[in-house]
């Protein structure tokens, strides 16, 4: 198995909080994780698609009071989201640390309900595929996580047909069945063809009018579309940023598939060649790049993107308190900044950024630019 980086988090929340909630999408390694928590902790695994462990619960309370010396693990939560109330009243009565750990797929009102009821009492975590620091930052690594993804079963595939194939065969999955189970009635038909639609303007401005006359849908339809993918962790909205800098700034989100992977089955791109041939290459890597970025940010980091009407540009600015820090990502060897960039760092009051390119060395590029690789970059965002 390898070790996933949110782990020694998880821990440290378990010996904090009466309950401890993983978020994240189907087929992530949610449950595998928990498996591994379960060998080092005295723990009872319950899975809601198993109808033994559901007919544990239907007298939630005797059963759980019952192994109220154990930690409770409870995979798939969002099946039975009555038992939110029943752990507020259990914990209330016994604030013990590291009683339960809550496994979830992300539904629209899943973390609602379960902050409603859970609030003061729980800490949330989400586990995203697998990272680059996760499976060893080697060049051969970096290229096969960026083209097959991070999902455990598509990265770790035999080759990269078998693991375009078990792509495939997810997205038909979680539209046919996983948006169905979560309590979303949607076509699934139209909502690939949305998906499709969006994974060809990945990192562009959203905007609804455009894609829903394309698809011969509503602007609010083709945003319910899009706040459900993001709802289940496909797609990431990178909202602008806004400041009173006097400066006309976008006002639009940008919107990016949260996997490579996904992104280029819908693409249709199965091999590194067709990858480095196709026209959204660039788009591609600035996204799977975003995305790692996000990830490592320090906890509490906002994510924005500044954008101003006169051409000035960062694609990613993360910010927590007085701290800003400006991303710049380029695909290529030779990476080349333009004026925008600077401008866009004036504006913002910055004297540096970053530029994450497709090679290993670091070097400054300018005065105000320093460029590095994805290993080097979320190595130190955390700093």
């Amino acid at each position: 198995m390898i070790p996933r980086r949110i782990a020694p988090r998880l821990g440290e929340s378990l010996d904090q909080f009466p309950i401890v909630a993983l978020l994240g999408s189907r087929q992530v390694g949610k449950s595998t994780l928990a498996r591994v928590i379960a060998k080092e902790r005295e723990a009872v695994f319950l899975d809601l698609e198993r109808p033994s462990d559901v007919a544990k619960l239907r007298d939630a309370e005797i059963f759980l009071n019952s192994v109220a010396d154990k930690l409770v693990i409870i995979d798939e939560v969002q099946r039975s989201r009555e038992l939110f109330p029943q752990l507020r009243v259990l914990v209330d009565n016994d604030r013990r640390p590291g009683r339960f750990l809550l496994l979830g797929s992300a539904s629209p009102d899943l973390r609602r309900q379960s902050a409603e009821s859970l609030a003061g009492r729980v800490e949330y975590h989400e586990l995203t595929p697998f990272t680059l620091d996760e499976i060893g930052a080697t060049p051969e690594n970096q290229q096969r996580l960026w083209l097959r993804g991070g999902y455990p079963s598509s990265y770790l595939a035999s080759s990269d047909l078998a693991s375009a194939r078990w792509r495939e065969a997810y997205i038909r999955t979680f539209l046919e069945r996983d948006i169905p189970q979560l309590g979303m009635r949607l076509p699934a038909e139209h909502l690939r063809r949305f998906w499709t639609m969006l994974a060809h303007l990945h990192g562009q401005l959203w905007n609804s009018s455009q894609l829903a006359r394309n698809l011969g849908i509503s602007p609010p339809t083709a945003r319910h579309y899009l706040d459900v993918l993001s709802d289940t962790f496909m797609v990431r909205i990178l909202p602008p940023h806004h400041a009173n800098l006097g400066k006309r700034l976008v006002k639009s989100p940008k919107a990016y598939l949260r996997d490579s992977g996904l992104l280029h089955s819908l693409l249709g791109i199965t091999r590194l060649e067709d990858l480095l041939a196709h026209p959204a290459v660039g788009a591609s890597w600035e996204g799977f790049v975003i995305e790692h970025l996000i990830g490592h940010a320090t906890e509490g980091s906002r994510a924005s993107f500044y954008r101003t009407s006169t051409g000035a540009e960062l694609d990613l600015l993360l910010e927590r308190g007085a701290q800003v820090n400006a991303w710049e990502v380029k695909f290529g060897l030779a990476p080349r900044i333009t004026r925008g960039y600077h401008e866009a760092l004036r504006d913002m009051d910055l004297t540096s950024g970053k530029v994450v390119y497709s090679g290993t060395d670091g070097y400054a590029m300018a005065s105000d630019a320093q460029a590095t690789g994805l290993a080097g970059a979320i190595s130190g965002s955390e700093s």
